[in-house]
């Protein structure tokens, strides 16, 4: 049986914001204590202790944007992509995911979702969900939104609504506002996130309805969380300026081919970043377990591929590689996920917080992971799987 008192020593730690080289306790699955001293405990607590090496012991990463139950189905019933497992999210790092359903909303169900998340929490990880999916009315357990909110732990939001893209609903201004109410009071009555998760598809119309939002009612701008903002460029543009009246804004981590409309996740944050959009309002999600469908003009199906939550961990690497500082990059995987959707102990290293804790190699890939106070990956290797993994 594992030790729960784990010592993370000599550890480069950034928390995320660099703290120097410093020990961590973990005491069950919670940090107890970081210092920079050496910390003395009786040999009786049979504490593991574990040498870091001077590596870099960054936060868990957050993945605000998973098909936890797989999604797809565009393309027939052999394109439903199946559910990922454990080790789908702790080989990249992930340590908590936010469950969402897409296009399929009919088959894939809210109450299939929120069961998803509690067997992913069972299994040592952390997981929630947004009720709903693509379309409007929204798919929910209890009947409406702020029921679903309310009485439901795992629901934090509602999404991914999707918003000028051919396979919506085609929502009008006032039902998606109707939708913004809803998740509003609901977060203020039970102090979760209570935010509108955005598909943007590539349709001509796209922030416009969130503009609208902004300046037509009274919702404040946590209310909408645009995802896929970097899709096309225009967008991306558009994203800046939501951004700038407030709107928290989240990057998609897909495959970009050169000179494609596009850009890559890597390439749009440090375009956020470089621009006068407020830093602490985006984030980087991965659209794991996702199809990732082409269309043609005709609204059909031509290739797809699948989105995984590994991208995350590669992206945040490429970025290191470029040169850019680990404490500048690291917020929009982590401490910026948890402050937008209100996960008051996640995204920072700090005492009283959950123990999700990446140890990374010298190219700034996760060696071992920590979820929870509990080892799932070392050395590269999973120590840890899903019930139904091999």
């Amino acid at each position: 049986m594992a030790s729960p008192l784990v010592l993370l020593e000599n550890a480069d730690l950034y928390s995320p914001e660099p703290l120097g080289i410093g020990h961590v306790l973990v005491a069950g699955e919670r940090i107890a204590w970081i210092g920079h001293e050496r910390l003395v405990l009786p040999a009786a607590l049979a504490v593991e202790r574990v040498d870091a090496e001077g590596a870099r012991v960054i936060p868990g990463l957050i993945d605000g944007h998973v098909h936890l139950t797989g999604g797809g189905g565009e393309a027939g019933y052999d394109s439903r992509v199946p559910p990922p497992p454990l080790t789908a999210y702790t080989l990249g790092g992930v340590t908590t995911a936010i469950g969402v359903l897409g296009t399929d909303d009919v088959v894939r169900t809210t109450g299939e979702l929120v069961a998803t998340a509690r067997g992913l929490v069972a299994q040592g990880l952390s997981a929630w969900c947004h009720t709903g999916g693509y379309h409007v009315p929204p798919v929910t357990l209890t009947g409406s939104v702020r029921g679903d909110l309310v009485h439901v732990d795992r629901i934090i939001g509602v999404g991914e609504v999707a918003i000028a893209d051919h396979r919506s609903s085609q929502p009008t201004f006032d039902e998606l506002v109707r939708l913004g109410a809803d998740a509003h009071v609901a977060g203020l009555m039970t102090g979760k996130a209570g935010l509108v998760h955005l598909h943007v598809g590539d349709g001509a119309r796209g922030l416009e309805f969130v503009r609208r939002a902004r300046h037509e009612t009274e919702l404040p701008a946590r209310t909408w969380q645009p995802t896929h903002v970097n899709r096309r460029r225009a967008l991306f543009d558009e994203a800046l300026d939501v951004a700038r009246d407030g709107v928290p804004v989240d990057i998609t981590d897909f495959p970009v081919a050169d000179g494609e409309d596009a850009w890559s996740a890597a390439d749009a944050l440090v375009r956020y970043l470089e621009s006068d959009a407020p830093p602490h309002l985006v984030t980087v999600s991965s659209d794991g377990g996702g199809c990732l469908p082409v269309f043609d003009a005709e609204g059909r199906v031509v290739r797809y591929g699948v989105g995984t939550s590994r991208a995350l961990a590669e992206t945040l690497a490429t970025l290191l590689a470029r040169g850019w500082p680990l404490a500048h990059v690291l917020p929009a995987f982590t401490e910026n996920v948890a402050d937008t959707l209100r996960l008051p102990a996640k995204g920072r290293l700090e005492v009283g917080m959950d123990a999700d804790l990446v140890r990374l190699d010298a190219a700034g890939r996760p060696r071992d992971v920590m979820a929870r106070g509990a080892w799932h990956v070392r050395d590269g290797i999973p120590v840890r799987r899903g019930t139904f993994e091999p």
